[in-house]
């Protein structure tokens, strides 16, 4: 294993606990890769940019900027951007930022350093609540997981967990939106399809926060914009140079299948990947130097037996290896495979496969894991899934605070007292430190049915989802204040009447 060889000092809160979501400092990443295997794959991204180029879609503000920092235009959209300009946009990139909650009062710090758990994303189908089966998901379902999110001590923010299905328009996306403002208080990561919507929502976004300044001093969400492989859309161009002067956070990327639209190996669909993540990000430096945007492409690979999406080997090597190139050049990876199946159903496939991705994550150390309860690759939300990978997540964070060696946690002078022969069962010592690196899981462990406990019979499914029903039955959401509700209804109002 190779392991980073510094280490920072570990910011203590004054309860004596560990920072939330540091990884940083107690254990170190693991580092798939030698530093010349990192610099080659940077190198081929930036040369596929300047030699092969990028699509972006003709006929907006996206064609001045480009070809006034130099790079080669041509009729049919395609852009060769010079290995200059591109090293130029990492130089003047942020890299970090702080995401706020609802109220202003709690910030994520989108780093190197910090993870956080988030639902998501975008998913077309929900299991229904009273028949247990999948169907097309709507704004219900789109509420009820982002209620449950809100009630998760392990969840940080929220996403578009799932699609208003009947609904697939710019005002469908402003309303999931609001959606999402009105059932939690925790800071959110939003992404839609029509450039309009995102204009909509940053008008809303400044009325919860006080005006477009303080906005920009704390923004409330981060935007997320999903390309093809080294294609840009007209709307994906939008957004970002909107969010990029509007001081809104971008996470830009897209995903790539290994085999279909990238290589098929890995090294060769990790430089496709961090190409079209580069692109993106030269944009949003063009638009407005110092913005922060980041890449944030999954690397995923084609199952040769299928034909879908799966290769878990590949995908996970690939997985690490994008979080260590972009913690190279000292950016937060925005993206993580944690918390998702490609199962259709919460089913032994899909414990398996979550508890695997979940585990990889305390070694990969993305700033973000957006995916916590997509099943059936990315097309159906399940929620018995969330909640499993909150728990998962909670585990993680237990890991990360490392072990800590001191006079105090060696214990010498309690083991000379009680003796090679002796109890410590009936120490202090024992009862002050027996939680401090306990994870207190909400499923497994003490929770689990054991044969010299009196717990009964219970599977997992079943214990998650008695847990999942008295969150709903129990939770209540911090209340939007009146007045911002009535504003963010007028201006809803007023997109339905402008449509």
């Amino acid at each position: 294993m190779r392991r980073a060889t510094t280490r920072r000092s570990v910011p203590v809160l004054p309860e004596g606990g560990q920072e939330r979501g540091l990884h940083s400092g107690a254990t170190a990443p693991y580092n798939p890769l030698t530093s010349q295997e990192v610099d080659r794959i940077l190198a081929a991204a930036i040369y596929l940019l300047a030699e092969s180029g990028v699509c972006f879609e003709p006929g907006t503000e996206a064609d001045s900027l480009l070809s006034t920092a130099g790079c080669a235009l041509s009729g049919d959209g395609i852009v060769r951007i010079p290995a200059d300009v591109t090293r130029r946009a990492l130089e003047t990139m942020a890299r970090s930022v702080k995401l706020w909650n609802r109220a202003g009062t709690h910030a994520l710090d989108i780093d190197c350093h910090h993870t956080w758990f988030i639902p998501g994303m975008t998913c077309i189908k929900a299991f229904d609540p009273a028949t247990g089966e999948p169907r097309d998901s709507w704004w219900d379902d789109l509420a009820m997981i982002t209620r449950v999110a809100d009630a998760l001590s392990g969840i940080d923010g929220v996403c578009v967990t799932c699609k208003n299905v009947a609904r697939s328009d710019a005002g469908g996306e402003i309303d999931e939106f609001v959606c999402l403002v009105e059932n939690t208080g925790k800071p959110l990561f939003y992404l839609c399809e029509q450039a309009s919507s995102l204009t909509k929502v940053i008008d809303m976004a400044a009325v919860i926060r006080g005006g477009a300044d303080a906005l920009r001093e704390k923004p409330y969400f981060l935007q997320i914009v999903t390309p093809l492989p080294l294609s840009y859309a007209a709307s994906h161009i939008e957004q970002i140079i909107m969010a990029a002067r509007a001081g809104i956070p971008v996470s830009t990327g897209t995903v790539a299948i290994g085999g279909a639209s990238s290589p098929i190996t890995l090294a060769g669909c990790l430089a496709h990947c961090l190409a079209t993540d580069l692109a993106g990000m030269v944009l949003a430096q063009l638009a407005s130097p110092g913005a922060f945007c980041i890449g944030s492409s999954d690397v995923n690979f084609m199952e040769p037996a299928t034909g879908a999406i799966g290769s878990f080997a590949q995908a996970s090597l690939g997985d690490l290896a994008v979080a260590q190139i972009r913690r190279h050049l000292g950016l937060p990876s925005l993206t993580s495979i944690a918390g998702s199946s490609v199962a259709r159903r919460f089913n032994q496939d899909a414990v398996w496969e979550i508890s695997s991705i979940m585990m990889q994550a305390f070694f990969s150390r993305p700033a973000t894991c957006h995916y916590l309860g997509s099943l059936d690759q990315g097309l159906t939300y399940s929620l018995q899934a969330l909640l499993m990978s909150n728990d998962l997540a909670l585990l993680l964070i237990k890991m990360w605070q490392g072990i800590v060696v001191d006079d105090e946690q060696l214990a010498l002078d309690i083991a000379r007292d009680v003796g090679p022969r002796g109890n410590f069962l009936g120490q202090v010592h024992t009862a002050q430190h027996c939680r401090t690196q306990v994870w207190n899981s909400r499923y497994f462990w003490p929770n689990i049915p054991l044969s010299n406990s009196d717990r009964a019979d219970a599977e997992l499914f079943d214990r998650i989802d008695t847990d999942l029903h008295r969150i709903l039955a129990e939770h209540k959401v911090p209340v939007l204040p009146d007045e911002i509700a009535e504003q963010l209804s007028a201006l809803n109002r007023r997109q339905a009447t402008a449509a």
